[in-house]
């Protein structure tokens, strides 16, 4: 994977919630806002990114346009360096009463081998997202935790194999404990990637003539997941269903942008 230009979003923005940056002030045009907090594979992707696409990107086709998707999800986070950046802060400055804050992180809690970002799954892992959760609701919005998306991962049977260890039984058991909506975009995402099988995901990840990335998609399937996200959101009664639209349309993937970065 090429991490320095997966990091393209921490250049120039780091500091400035997207809420602010993309979303205008969602609460004085009283809109309600979906705040996402999370890695790379939910981030915001830039031109010269693409056709890489987080799928946070594509989450606004599948809701209201009174639901606002604030994306402050960065590439190369955890659980823990999110917060440690202050980050979480800065997303917490600027929810109010009646968003939402969707969590999804898991892909860089498992690298151990960086402790700047390393969380294990039943400690310091359920211990960073209770500071999302609790944080949250003490500003009267409304968590929302997801377990993270599956990589493309198969056996040489053609099954879809689980990546991410504990942290998706981790995340569901603090869920359970914390009485905190799931969306279980692990399990859902491995149900798919299982149904179009190992040559048809290659069109939904970032496989380009240069590289095979089995962890980031590409617009398709950015639009997939997010289709996952928001099906499973209305299923949960974390939105309702003037909440949702398109979950049964096709979306084109000339939908998809990918802005400038900011210098």
């Amino acid at each position: 994977m090429s991490l320095s230009r997966r990091r393209v979003a921490a250049a120039g923005m780091a500091a400035v919630p997207l809420a602010l940056a993309f979303g205008g002030n969602a609460q004085a045009r009283g809109r309600r806002t979906l705040h996402i907090a999370g890695d790379s594979t939910a981030a915001q992707k830039y031109a010269d990114a693409a056709p890489e696409t987080g799928w946070g990107m594509a989450l606004p086709f599948f809701l209201r346009k009174d639901l606002v998707v604030a994306n402050h999800a960065v590439n190369g986070r955890s659980s823990k360096s999110f917060v440690d950046e202050g980050r979480l802060d800065a997303v917490l400055s600027v929810i109010r009463p009646g968003d939402f804050l969707l969590i999804q992180f898991g892909h860089n809690d498992e690298k151990a081998e960086d402790p700047t970002r390393h969380t294990e799954p039943w400690s310091t892992y359920q211990e960073y997202l209770r500071r999302y959760v609790d944080g949250a609701r003490a500003r009267g919005a409304r968590p929302v935790l997801a377990t993270s998306v599956e990589r493309r991962r198969f056996d040489a049977a053609g099954t879809a194999l689980p990546t991410h260890g504990e942290y998706p039984a981790a995340m569901r058991a603090l869920a359970a404990e914390e009485r905190v909506a799931l969306l279980d975009l692990q399990a859902l995402s491995l149900a798919l990637w299982q149904q179009l099988g190992p040559e048809e995901t290659k069109t939904y990840f970032n496989w380009t003539a240069t590289e095979q990335d089995n962890t980031h998609v590409n617009p398709p399937g950015a639009i997939a997941v997010a289709r996952l996200v928001a099906r499973e959101a209305l299923r949960r009664r974390v939105l309702g269903p003037r909440d949702v639209r398109r979950l049964d349309e096709p979306v084109p993937e000339s939908w998809i942008g990918w802005p400038e970065a900011a210098a």
